[in-house]
Parts: structure tokens; sequence; C-alpha cells
């Protein structure tokens, strides 16, 4: 049997991509709820039903495994049971030889890490946003960017004067200026 895997991704949220690429090979595809790293339900039972000489295809790595050690312990169970997976994106198989160099290897390994990166920022986000919490750095206070301002116009102090006054850094000051200009 070849059986697809699939999962919600940051850039794939109801796994379109990802089907659509998986469909014309599968016999039948094992569909995750949830981009979660925990209680992959559907992985469970994929890997429960394997037998030997099965195939498991995959869009990428990521869709399967959510850590480097995740990846190798799903690569030692498949080969132990003689599983072979497939990893479209990167073009390569678990049961030949590599085709190709060590730089594109390391260059799929990046890809992986980057997405396990983004996927956990994006799940991570969401559910600070779910719990209330503001996201990104703190806005600077209107009264501190107005006397900043109002300093800066005056002519009379430096710039490391004002920043010592109001706490608001050159880069912000100037930033609060362009768009005073924008506006007019």
């Amino acid at each position: 049997m070849i059986y697809g895997y699939v999962r919600p991704l940051y850039n794939d949220e109801h796994c379109e991509k990802q089907l659509s690429k998986l469909k014309p090979y599968c016999d039948q595809i094992f569909k995750e709820t949830h981009g979660a790293p925990k209680k992959r339900i559907e992985l469970e039972s994929l890997l429960m039903q394997l037998q030997k000489g099965d195939v498991i295809v995959v869009q990428r790595m990521f869709a399967l495994a959510d850590t480097t050690s995740h990846l190798h312990e799903l690569l030692k169970l498949c080969e132990k049971d003689e599983v072979t997976i497939q990893f479209q994106q990167e073009q390569v198989e678990t049961n030949g030889a590599l085709p190709f160099s060590l730089t594109e290897m390391v260059s799929a390994f990046l890809s992986f890490q980057s997405d396990i990166v983004k996927q956990s920022t994006t799940l991570g986000i969401a559910q600070a946003k779910e719990q209330g919490k503001t996201i990104g750095r703190p806005k600077k206070s209107d009264d501190n960017i107005k006397k900043a301002i109002a300093m800066y116009h005056s002519g009379k102090y430096t710039l490391h004067d004002i920043k010592n006054e109001t706490g608001i850094s050159k880069s912000t000051l100037y930033r609060y200026l362009e768009a005073l200009e924008d506006e007019k």
C-alpha cells in the first residue's frame, strides 16, 4: 500500500497544497486535524497500520516530523518495519542511495529546521492571541513621543539628550518624524 500523510502547516493550513501533490500517488491519505507536535492521532494510526513493503509519501520532511530527533526516530522505525518513506520536496526516499551532494542535503536540513521554527512560531502566536496577549513590541508612550518630537524641532537638544530624556531611540524618533511628514 502507498499511504500519504498530511497535516496543517504554517503555509498550508487546510492541507490543500499537500493533498494536491499526494493524491495522484497514494492509495490512502491520513490527514491530521491540527499542526501541533503533540497528539498526532492520524500519524499514530498510520504507523500502526504499516506492513512490510508499504510506502509513506509526504510532501516534505516537516509534514511528517517536528524535530530532527523525531525524524530520526520515524526513519529508524520504518527501516525496522521495512517501510519506505518518500519525501517529495527533497526528492529523496529512505531505501536508496542519496543522489545528491552533501551541500544539497545540508540545504534540505536547513529548510527542515526553518520549517520547524516557522511552525512553532505560528502556533505560539495563535495561542498567545487566544489568551488575549498582545503580540509584538510594546508601543512607546504618546507623551514621550510628543516630547521627543518637540525637543527635536526645538533644535536645542542632541539626539543623545532626547534619548536620555524620553527613552525614544534615534530610529524610532525618525520613524515618527517620517510618518508626520507623510501625513502632510
